[in-house]
């Protein structure tokens, strides 16, 4: 019984141990290159508040900014999400297709957040507008 016990305890301490080491703060040198190059490019790297690596079922960066922007990359450091809040995605971030479709049918707004997962590509505009692209971003419709 007394075993039974301590390896329960044991067992309840490693968990633990490995969930706090599943968000760790890092620098902008230890993120992949393709992030770093996005950085660089389209932000001041001074004004990166903070980056997080997190571990869990696969490893996502999140990198916030002292404006508030957010951004996201994968394992890989390619670009999963920016929201840039009030105003607009860089050009050089927005996938061609959706900037165009985005100009075109609302030529009055602007992309302020996209975000990409694995089946499809949602673009906020600054109207409150939610749109949704497929994988070759092509317009499938309106989130709601």
């Amino acid at each position: 019984m007394k075993k039974t016990f301590l390896l329960l305890v044991a067992a309840m301490l490693l968990n633990f141990t490995a969930c706090a080491d599943r968000k760790q703060a890092i620098t902008l040198e230890q993120l992949p290159e393709a992030a770093q190059t996005v950085i660089k490019t389209y932000f001041n790297v001074n004004d990166i508040a903070y980056i997080i690596k997190e571990t869990e079922l696969r490893t996502e960066y999140d990198v916030r900014l002292n404006g508030g922007e957010e951004l996201e990359f994968d394992s890989k450091g390619a670009l999963t999400k920016v929201d840039c809040k009030t105003y607009a995605v860089p050009d050089g971030l927005l996938p061609e297709a959706i900037k165009t479709y985005v100009m075109t049918t609302y030529p009055n707004a602007f992309v302020k957040e996209w975000a990409r997962d694995d089946n499809r590509w949602k673009a906020e505009l600054n109207n409150g507008l939610e749109l949704l692209f497929d994988r070759k971003y092509k317009f499938v419709g309106i989130d709601d």
